[in-house]
């Protein structure tokens, strides 16, 4: 096995910071504004109570588009270049937000940075492929995921704080204040690791033949499913969850502590599967995960349905700990099941996979978010609902598999 082949510009720990925080850039931009959605949509005159969620939907929808593109054009022209592009148009899309005088132009510069953002979120991923392999690309992947972590927990504080200090424009431009100072740091630090000679001419071709393998092959195209199904119901969570903490409870300035500490659960859950899934297996995780899910997320709907009222505050957390405990399980292995039989187009493969699961996601995620009514029904529902569905999805795709597949 070869040695790692990082920058020789920069150290370890350097170059480890560096990558986290431009991965870190895509959930900083969703969760550092969660606090300002209200403040948003009154100053720009949105139409309804539910139309402050499209400023996250939004997002997602150019992400979705933008994963598709960015792997193979890093393919072609290097790595560096598909990162300035990507960081150019996502300070395009700050901008754009700062200086919004209506609903709709700020929806265009949230489109703007998820189709900037994706960039760095996919293209990095490929440069660290093409300095490490094996165990110390896996130790190099634990250590950024495990910055990557602390964002959602500290973001809606980040926000939370600037509020208190100014407004919701004041958000926009410490967002892109971070992106133009991970472009700079990236651009004289970090070297281009994609050689000239491993290049491959770009290809609409070769997408399209990604995308046909993606849909033809049961396992790769299943667990993309109950990966896009399982992250329809958290980004559902995501769009609302502003008006569960602060409309329906009260809960005002500390929503920021509440967002918190249900994205620990997502933490823990991360490092208690790196530690069973050697022993336990992907599948076998991911079904115990999804099961507990569904039937925990059943027996609270019928439960909120007997209240008369919603569900009392530190039981709602308790639910959504568990629920959130159980897609941390999910996500990580969905993802990786759905990439196990693609090793040969790996690269397209995971900006398909990624971009499938988007775009499910959005549509399922915004359609939930939408039937917000004052309740937490429509968000136990769909818990309860779509952890059925992926149960099912995971069945059919199960059915006719080995058993030494059925172990992995």
């Amino acid at each position: 096995m070869s040695a790692p082949r990082y920058s020789a510009k920069l150290g370890f720990v350097e170059q480890v910071s560096l990558l986290a925080l431009m991965i870190s850039m895509v959930a900083l931009s969703i969760d550092v504004m969660l606090p300002a959605l209200a403040d948003i949509a009154g100053d720009l005159k949105a139409g309804g109570a539910n139309e402050r969620q499209y400023i996250v939907t939004f997002l997602f929808f150019g992400m979705a588009i933008g994963q598709m593109l960015y792997g193979p054009v890093s393919d072609s022209t290097g790595r560096k270049p598909a990162i300035y592009f990507g960081f150019g148009l996502f300070l395009i899309g700050c901008l754009t937000s700062i200086f919004a005088v209506n609903f709709e132009m700020m929806l265009f510069g949230r489109f703007l940075q998820g189709l900037g953002v994706a960039g760095p979120r996919i293209v990095t991923l490929a440069l660290i492929r093409d300095q490490y392999e094996g165990r110390a690309m896996a130790r190099f992947v634990s250590l950024v995921m495990t910055v990557f972590i602390l964002v959602p927990i500290l973001a809606p504080a980040l926000g939370q704080s600037i509020l208190f200090i100014g407004n919701w424009h004041m958000i926009f431009a410490v967002l892109f204040g971070l992106g133009l100072a991970a472009l700079i740091w990236f651009a004289l630090r970090h070297e281009e690791t994609l050689v000239p000679e491993k290049r491959t001419k770009l290809s609409l071709g070769r997408t399209a033949r990604a995308i046909r393998e993606v849909f033809m092959n049961r396992i790769a195209f299943g667990f993309t499913m109950v990966g896009g199904f399982v992250f329809s119901a958290f980004l559902g969570y995501l769009t609302m969850s502003q008006q569960i903490f602060q409309d329906i409870y009260g809960v005002g300035d500390l929503f920021a502590v509440y967002f918190g500490l249900l994205a620990i659960a997502i933490g823990m859950a991360s490092f208690v599967n790196a530690r069973l899934v050697m022993r336990l297996g992907m599948r076998r995780l991911a079904y115990y995960a999804l099961t507990t899910l569904t039937v925990l997320s059943a027996g609270f709907l019928v439960y909120t349905l007997a209240l008369d009222g919603p569900p009392p505050l530190p039981v709602m957390v308790g639910y959504l700990m568990i629920s959130f405990f159980c897609l941390g399980i999910l996500f990580g292995n969905c993802n990786a099941m759905a990439m196990e039989p693609l090793g040969h187009i790996a690269g397209v493969a995971a900006a398909v996979v990624g971009s499938i699961t988007t775009f499910v996601s959005m549509g399922l995620g915004t359609l939930i978010a939408q039937m917000f009514n004052g309740t937490v029904l429509p968000l136990v529902a769909a818990f309860a609902v779509l952890g059925a569905i992926s149960l099912l999805c995971m069945f059919w795709t199960l059915r006719r598999t080995g058993p030494e597949q059925q172990h992995a």
